[in-house]
């Protein structure tokens, strides 16, 4: 046999890509949360036999054990009560990402900007739920 090369091989899964809107990745056939805050941002996704984790731009937005059942959907509490509060435009209660480098917070911006800019929603109707909601949490 050969000896071992001075440097391990790398092993494990990782894969780079933007975070979609429903903020899940899919590894293998199962699907893993990630917090919302970094929706449409680039994040890498690390798997080995034991555990599935989310990066972006260095920090840690998702830590999960490796389900090896298939078509599973793995969620923390955390990621879901975070979606919550987007989904109700209360962007103002998540905990903003640092920047990796400088340290800086970086702002969260509500996803209903979004399909605004896009022109998905009418604003008159956005306005009304925005009502809705204000009287909600009030």
């Amino acid at each position: 046999m050969m000896p071992l090369p001075p440097v391990p091989p790398e092993v494990g899964w990782r894969k780079s890509v933007r975070l979609p809107r429903d903020h899940y990745v899919r590894v293998d056939s199962n699907d893993y949360s990630v917090h919302p805050a970094v929706v449409g941002r680039r994040i890498e996704i690390h798997a080995d036999l034991d555990r599935v984790w989310v990066t972006c731009e260095g920090a840690v937005v998702a830590d999960h054990a490796r389900v090896w059942a298939q078509h599973q959907t793995i969620t923390d509490f955390e990621h879901t009560v975070a979606a919550k509060q987007l989904r109700h435009g209360r962007a103002d209660l998540l905990r903003p990402v640092a920047d990796v480098v400088t340290g800086e917070e970086i702002e969260i911006r509500s996803l209903t900007t979004y399909d605004q800019v896009l022109g998905l929603v009418d604003e008159t109707a956005h306005e009304t739920v925005d009502a809705l909601v204000d009287e909600e949490v009030s």
